[in-house]
């Protein structure tokens, strides 16, 4: 049996991602300017987005699990957390959310968000001479400590539930804290999918699969390990 009010959540918890996460960058090019990213404007942008993560997962995790990312539900799908059904489910609506809060911040924001395409995630950057490869690799390991840490906190039985919020909005501030100035710190499809489709803007199709395939490798390859080595060890043990 499927629980539509729980893929309602994810569409919500996304929503809630997707709109505050990127208007931090829309607030950053008002606030810093729209050169080249300074690290006042990545403290705010890091802040927007593991703020938004952390409030969103104390909110929804005790009704979806707060996954607000296809690249954690499909771990949990594999890792057998969460039903087929309402897996595929919770990837619509995440992606729905996305799309609707980006169509929000376009149409407040049509002109200066164009600037910054509403927080779109445009490739690897000249840090990493423009490799897609090394992108790829960064996205990996980025959402692999990402799903750690959810799977560590959120899903371990031994874990303190207090917490776990704090911890997952954490890692994802440190995550784009580094992460912005090398691929803009996805771990997220469809936090990345959403500012490409209201945009159209070409480059950001060209780019798009780094957003897709490094997320989710890292997910399964996290989501497998910590089930395996942990949580199932837990599970037994209670």
């Amino acid at each position: 049996m499927v629980n539509t009010r729980a893929w309602f959540a994810e569409a919500i918890a996304t929503f809630g991602l997707v709109f505050f996460g990127p208007l931090s960058v829309i607030l950053a090019v008002v606030v810093f300017g729209d050169g080249s990213l300074s690290t006042d404007a990545i403290i705010m942008i890091s802040l927007g987005h593991g703020g938004a993560i952390a409030l969103m997962v104390y909110a929804f995790g005790h009704v979806s699990g707060a996954h607000i990312n296809p690249a954690v539900t499909i771990p949990m799908m594999i890792t057998k957390k969460i039903g087929v059904k309402d897996g595929v489910g919770y990837i619509l609506f995440q992606i729905i959310g996305a799309v609707i809060a980006t169509a929000t911040l376009a149409v407040i924001f049509p002109e200066i968000g164009k600037q910054v395409l509403w927080g779109a995630h445009g490739g690897p950057s000249d840090i990493i001479n423009g490799s897609v490869i090394s992108a790829v690799v960064l996205e990996i390991i980025f959402t692999f400590f990402l799903v750690v840490v959810i799977f560590m906190t959120a899903v371990h039985k031994k874990a303190p539930k207090s917490v776990y919020g704090a911890a997952i909005g954490g890692m994802v501030f440190l995550l784009h804290l580094v992460g912005v100035p090398l691929t803009g710190a996805s771990m997220n499809p469809a936090r990345s999918f959403s500012p490409a489709l209201i945009s159209g803007d070409a480059g950001l199709w060209e780019v798009q699969w780094i957003y897709w395939i490094g997320p989710i490798i890292g997910g399964i390859i996290a989501g497998a390990l910590m089930t395996y080595i942990y949580t199932n060890k837990a599970e037994k043990e209670e």
